[in-house]
């Protein structure tokens, strides 16, 4: 909502890819504070927010669905955010919402981060079709392994002069914050996601597919990223992977962006998104090799969804997104759950959130309660992966 933050955007190298009459801001942001974003932003500009969204839905052909990227632990991310997601679902409630929201670190400089972020999530669990939640750590971490390939210059792996990664603009480089690089990492998700809306294909997934075959359970719809390659060769040079090896890649803890154990958890759906000259006998090899690794719940042992788009990122001869439904993001919520807790017990920084018009205490404890029973949701089904036992091998049948 910063407008002095939204000028900067539009006097910069990304200028033209927003139309500017679609822009809302305010004069400042919303101070940190989930209740400002939501309660007052949120009731100020929702009719403004409602016109713009039906304005851009008029130069539609086939609107699949809403894509809401928004931060978690700040005010205007978190509490602008889930309101215009609930103005979403209540103004057109037919179209899916796909949210790619951006939790914050432990070592994050915003100190009601927690707070923020499990205000947050009550809206995502309750009104989000689908969440993809990406961590800033995550993020980080796969930035610094860029950035240990260009210090240690191993030969056909070196980060260009002038590439996205290492530029003035916030590269890995710099002492600041690589915000540029992490962005990109972000960037190429979205492409990934998308391509099939935007190139041909021999097996193009439909966005709406994502949701109906991948979220069994209505509230268990936060979905695990997996992106091969990482960057764009805009940035680095390196050799090309194998086709194997970067499905192999997908499933390896370096390539997601949260940090979590997939192959230790339980998986209840899977969708491989892969971009280039790949055929389906490739999908299906590779399926199969990687299937005896990967605990699935006994209900859905073909829990697979494929798409293959035959345009290949620019740079690239293919590349991979894997969106995986599984257990593993429990951690990441309980961690989330007991720095809210730390907060809460003390009241600590309370009085800000309740000096706002309309906000009350019960948002915290029916959030919190949110939280808690999302966590109990996944550990129900952690439990049953001891139970999960090998194919057992076919019977004979005697003649």
């Amino acid at each position: 909502m910063e407008e002095g933050v939204v000028n900067e955007i539009l006097q910069g190298p990304l200028r033209d890819v927003f139309d500017s009459t679609q822009l809302i801001t305010d004069v400042s942001g919303s101070g940190n504070n989930w209740a400002v974003g939501h309660k007052v932003y949120g009731s100020v500009y929702r009719e403004r927010i409602t016109e713009r969204v039906r304005k851009a839905m008029e130069y539609c052909d086939c609107l699949q669905c809403f894509f809401l990227i928004h931060s978690m632990g700040g005010g205007t991310g978190s509490g602008l955010g889930s309101c215009v997601l609930s103005l979403l679902e209540e103004e057109f409630p037919e179209i899916s919402r796909i949210v790619t929201a951006v939790y914050p670190s432990a070592e994050d400089d915003v100190i009601t981060s927690p707070y923020n972020s499990v205000l947050a999530m009550r809206e995502l669990t309750e009104r989000a079709d689908c969440v993809l939640p990406v961590e800033n750590q995550s993020l980080v971490d796969i930035v610094n392994k860029i950035r240990h390939m260009a210090s240690t210059t191993k030969p056909g792996s070196v980060i260009k002069k002038d590439g996205t990664l290492i530029s003035g603009q916030g590269g890995v480089t710099k002492s600041e914050k690589p915000f540029d690089a992490m962005n990109n990492i972000m960037a190429n998700l979205l492409l990934n996601l998308t391509s099939s809306a935007r190139f041909e294909g021999s097996l193009n997934m439909d966005l709406n597919e994502i949701t109906m075959n991948l979220v069994p359970f209505p509230r268990l719809h936060y979905l695990v990223s997996s992106l091969t390659p990482l960057y764009t060769l805009a940035d680095v040079n390196i050799p090309t992977r194998r086709l194997d090896q970067m499905f192999t890649d997908a499933f390896s803890k370096d390539h997601q962006l949260i940090r979590a154990d997939p192959k230790h958890s339980l998986y209840l759906a899977c969708a491989l998104m892969v971009r280039g000259n790949v055929q389906v006998s490739d999908l299906r090899r590779n399926i199969e090799r990687l299937r005896p690794s990967l605990p699935f719940v006994s209900w859905n042992q073909e829990g697979w969804k494929t798409g293959l788009c035959s345009v290949p990122p620019v740079g690239h001869s293919h590349s991979l997104l894997a969106l995986a439904n599984n257990t593993c993001v429990k951690p990441t919520f309980i961690d989330l759950k007991d720095r809210f807790m730390k907060l809460y017990k003390k009241k600590a920084h309370l009085h800000h959130y309740l000096h706002v018009e309309g906000m009350e205490q019960g948002y915290f404890t029916e959030a919190i309660s949110s939280l808690s029973s999302l966590i109990e949701e996944y550990s129900q089904l952690d439990a049953t992966k001891r139970l999960l036992i090998p194919d057992a091998s076919r019977l004979s049948i005697a003649t």
